[in-house]
């Protein structure tokens, strides 16, 4: 164990220097087909279903990835990358694997339960969904790290020898990554937790705000505008509107305003702005028609399918690998919410998307069952406001 925690002190040292040496130069590593990936081999693990039951062994297959080209064998430092709420296809080819070859690391991904291929049912009906929440996640990375650890000894024919583990993610698994080295500190050295959503919170109305300051004052009154001039569009002539942003399947108005609020925030969120705010405010200076220019923007700049914010598409229950949505926003209906809602004053963003949409959604979309979850969640947050005071 003195060996674990002078690797761990030696491990967290040296990825702490590299990381702030590069920090200013982070950039994304080129995604072309070929090295896109570490590695995309499947591999199983059997895991446990329920970790909070000790009558109830039914286990379901896990799938994971390792990459060992950058191991240092025996004694190089083991980098748990945590994959989240989407269909985990492999390890890529980012900054981690940069790290990994400096420092000798093994690369190990485990996929979350119930997303992509590690469903632990042929059905996503409610009341199959109960052992899905950021808990069991916990539980699952704890066991998966013993196990292949363990395999790890075996393979080196060698007993009761730790490597330094640390633990990687990034917004969701982020938080998951804080949590794992808080639950487990004797499993980890540590972890980098990045963007990492460590703290629920019911009406998000921060996240619009922050929009709305990273847009600056021009923008963002070129936006509020937008937002305006679709809002009596859509009263007057919905059908015609939401067919000219290629949203004519969007049949709730909701459904279609936090498309319409999710494809803006994309240029910030992803560092581009200026493709967003540099048309608008020019359209805006010109008496141009702003809701024109926002449509331009939408279908040349954001790609994500509108069955995504269906309604009726979160009622499928079928197993797939692209089963995500209805399963995050189970997990955002029964414990983490981040409703993201229109601030009351000065909003980009529709009123239409409030605190009641959200809750319409969870209770028409994922059923009674995960709806009352969701009651118990908001008196917990509620009695969270009592004990902190803003």
């Amino acid at each position: 164990m003195d060996d674990m925690r002078h690797g761990c002190l030696v491990t967290m040292l040296l990825l702490f220097l590299s990381t702030v040496a590069a920090t200013p130069h982070r950039h994304r590593l080129s995604e072309t087909a070929t090295d896109r990936y570490l590695t995309k081999q499947e591999q199983w693990f059997s895991q446990t279903l329920d970790h909070y039951s000790p009558y109830d062994h039914r286990k379901f297959q896990q799938r994971y990835y390792e990459f060992l080209d950058y191991f240092r064998i025996p004694d190089g430092p083991v980098f748990l990358v945590i994959c989240g709420e989407y269909s985990c296809n492999g390890i890529r080819n980012d900054y981690i694997a940069v790290l990994a070859k400096k420092f000798g690391a093994a690369v190990v991904s485990l996929e979350h339960r119930y997303y992509g291929k590690s469903s632990p049912f042929k059905s996503l009906a409610t009341k199959n969904l109960r052992y899905l929440s950021s808990k069991q996640a916990l539980f699952d990375l704890a066991v998966f790290r013993q196990n292949y650890q363990d395999s790890l000894n075996a393979k080196l024919n060698r007993t009761k020898t730790e490597n330094p583990w640390f633990v990687f993610g990034v917004s969701y698994p982020g938080a998951l990554s804080a949590w794992f080295r808080l639950k487990f500190p004797h499993l980890t050295c540590g972890s980098l937790a990045s963007s990492a959503v460590v703290l629920a919170v019911y009406n998000f109305t921060e996240f619009d705000q922050q929009i709305g300051e990273s847009a600056g004052a021009e923008c963002k009154a070129a936006l509020q505008e937008t937002t305006q001039l679709i809002e009596k569009k859509l009263a007057t002539d919905g059908k015609a509107l939401k067919a000219s942003f290629n949203a004519a399947d969007l049949e709730i108005d909701g459904d279609f305003m936090y498309f319409l609020a999710d494809a803006g925030i994309t240029a910030f969120q992803y560092g581009n702005p200026d493709i967003l705010c540099k048309p608008l405010v020019e359209a805006k200076k010109d008496g141009e028609d702003l809701v024109d220019a926002y449509v331009k923007y939408v279908k040349e700049n954001y790609g994500e399918s509108t069955e995504s914010y269906d309604q009726e598409n979160l009622k499928n229950t079928s197993v797939s690998e692209n089963s995500s949505d209805r399963l995050w926003w189970f997990q955002v209906c029964t414990e983490v919410a981040y409703f993201q809602v229109a601030p009351s004053n000065d909003s980009i963003r529709s009123s239409i998307v409030d605190t009641r949409y959200h809750l319409d959604l969870c209770k028409m979309s994922l059923e009674r069952a995960s709806f009352l979850m969701l009651v118990q969640l908001t008196y917990i947050m509620e009695a969270q406001k009592l004990l902190v005071p803003e």
